[in-house]
């Protein structure tokens, strides 16, 4: 039985980075991306988006050089950021 998300919840859609080739093919990390996709779909009751998530990384880094996080705390933070960068392209494709 799926977990009931959107009402204990208030989500509507899960968004999952997905990874690409700079070519947009889809290797190995991408397949199993749409394996994990399918199984997180049979325990939820709201859609899952994959989300292209290339140079999200690269954006994170330069966002970090730009505000002069170093260290410990930015290969803390890599992936927060790099979380966000997908979100928020996937709500800016939305308008």
């Amino acid at each position: 039985m799926p977990l009931n998300f959107s009402n204990e919840l208030g989500v509507s859609e899960i968004v999952v980075g997905f990874p690409k080739n700079m070519n947009g093919t889809v290797g190995e990390r991408g397949e199993k991306t749409k394996m994990f996709v399918e199984k997180l779909e049979e325990l939820v009751d709201v859609p899952v988006i994959l989300w292209d998530e290339r140079l999200t990384t690269v954006s994170a880094h330069n966002l970090m050089n730009v505000t002069n996080v170093r260290g410990k705390k930015r290969k803390e933070s890599v992936d927060s950021i790099s979380a966000a960068f997908i979100l928020q392209s996937y709500l800016d494709s939305k308008r």
